[in-house]
């Protein structure tokens, strides 16, 4: 036989894979990333129904009988969320109970809106824009207390 008449075609490489279906090992992180985004996703939903409820819960507590009043309401509730966040906390009278409000974040409390909830139940009558800013102070500073850990 003479070697330059043999039919002999070019080496043929099969098709290179599809990137469709993906294997077996894609198909399983892709299933773990939905999950752990699944689990992520429901636990930044309950944190958001937890402050919710809080903040309800503060508002309705805080929401009745005229100003003076609800600065006495707004002065318990905070001494709740210290309790739940440093027992012994609700404990503090004055000035000292004005500093642990403040924690590390500033004076807002001790020198500033705050200042209302220590002397505020007990006047006959409070301003509208003290009571706003003190309301608001108090609000935010009873949600920090809930979420820390103790």
């Amino acid at each position: 036989m003479d070697p330059a008449r043999l039919p002999l075609r070019d080496v043929h490489l099969p098709p290179s894979p599809s990137w469709w279906p993906p294997a077996p090992g894609w198909w399983w992180l892709t299933a773990a990333l939905l999950l752990l985004v699944m689990v992520l996703g429901a636990w930044l939903a309950w944190r958001r129904w937890r402050r919710r409820r809080w903040l309800r819960g503060f508002d309705a507590g805080c929401g009745e009988g005229d100003r003076p009043q609800r600065l006495a309401a707004m002065s318990a509730w905070l001494r709740r969320a210290a309790r739940r966040a440093q027992p012994g906390a609700e404990h503090l009278q004055g000035e000292a109970w004005l500093r642990f409000l403040d924690g590390r974040d500033g004076l807002d409390f001790s020198a500033g809106a705050g200042r209302l909830l220590l002397e505020g139940g007990f006047r006959p009558e409070v301003d509208a824009r003290a009571f706003d800013a003190a309301h608001a102070l108090a609000r935010a500073r009873f949600v920090q207390l809930m979420e820390r850990r103790r």
